[in-house]
């Protein structure tokens, strides 16, 4: 269905093409007979016809961030933003991503355009990547596959040993629905978990929840610490030399959040020496991760490139979350995962 040009109430939504193909079918059923456009970036960067000013509604899925990092972006992305950036009458940008820690997004908000994330989407996936970094790191998993490239029969006995998970503390700092998916699956194997967050109301699964200003009671506790809070004015740089050294001997480190909720130098040296036990991180303070740093040679230290929340059924969930805003912004009604 093609825009009136006329008739300015009608929206125009600049989309990928392959969002287009994946989700035009059920958008058109959404609009029903109320005429609307979707607008590839390539065609709005043209604006032969206007259409590039008159965008209302932008969608950034996944595949027009493709390899793009934060602090690093492919020409495609750097694209799409030069046409947000142009359109005077945008008035909602929907992400793919469940943060909305991009330099655009604040810029957007700035000029009173409404952001919203899919925060959601991607819980379980994540949530299961936290408890797959806890399992490798107790049961010492990257030492078993160094005896298995070395062809060597090294069973974990005596001081090898791994320890019970059962009556292990986790200290799960943010606790949106990865982290409450997450005290999910730790109480499954039994372990005690604080949650950790603005206030201190209760929050099932966790056996306790403290507020922000208490993390360092709660970090004193900690066997497993995992950061699956937003990057925020007050977590960056939340966990630095001080509160490491706050962590138990043998604590370990999970971090699904941001790199800059770390302070990495920091991070390093308490892996260096062993003060921190192990880590399984997914985010860094710069991404991609510099062929440099220090942490690819860290025996005690599991990488994965920010991927935790990556699975064939994730482009489906966040359309889905999409969708149910669109109606939502056609009826007038308030949207979800609305960024502040």
């Amino acid at each position: 269905m093609t825009l009136n040009g006329q008739d300015r109430q009608a929206p125009v939504i600049l989309l990928s093409d392959q969002a287009a193909r994946y989700l035009g079918p059920r958008i058109a059923q959404l609009f029903h007979q109320t005429p609307y456009r979707l607008v590839s970036p390539e065609e709005a960067m043209q604006d032969s016809d206007g259409v590039g000013r008159n965008i209302d509604i932008a969608f950034i899925s996944r595949d027009v961030t493709g390899k793009s990092t934060k602090h690093e972006l492919t020409e495609s992305l750097q694209q799409f933003y030069r046409v947000l950036q142009a359109a005077p009458g945008l008035s909602w940008v929907h992400a793919h991503s469940a943060g909305a820690d991009r330099p655009i997004y604040p810029e957007l908000r700035a000029r009173g355009v409404t952001v919203t994330t899919s925060s959601g989407a991607n819980a379980e996936a994540v949530a299961q990547m936290v408890l797959t970094g806890m399992l490798a790191l107790n049961r010492r998993l990257s030492e078993l596959m160094d005896a298995q490239r070395r062809r060597a029969w090294e069973p974990l006995l005596g001081d090898r040993a791994p320890r019970d998970l059962r009556g292990q503390t986790a200290v799960i700092v943010g606790l949106g629905p990865i982290g409450l998916e997450a005290a999910r699956l730790f109480k499954a194997l039994h372990l005690r978990v604080i949650g950790v967050r603005r206030s201190d109301a209760a929050a099932p699964p966790c056996d306790l929840v403290l507020p922000l200003a208490r993390l360092d009671e709660a970090l004193a506790q900690a066997d497993w610490l995992v950061l699956a809070c937003p990057l925020t004015d007050d977590t960056r740089n939340l966990i630095d030399a001080r509160r490491l050294a706050l962590l138990p001997p043998g604590a370990q480190l999970i971090n699904v959040a941001r790199g800059e909720v770390v302070v990495e130098p920091d991070l390093i040296a308490a892996l260096r020496e062993r003060r921190l036990a192990g880590a399984f991180l997914d985010v860094y303070a710069h991404e991609p991760l510099a062929e440099t740093s220090p942490l690819w040679a860290l025996d005690n230290a599991m990488l994965s490139p920010h991927t935790a929340g990556h699975t064939s059924g994730h482009y489906a969930a966040v359309a889905g979350i999409f969708l149910d805003n669109l109606a939502r912004w056609r009826d007038g009604q308030a949207m979800n995962n609305l960024m502040p």
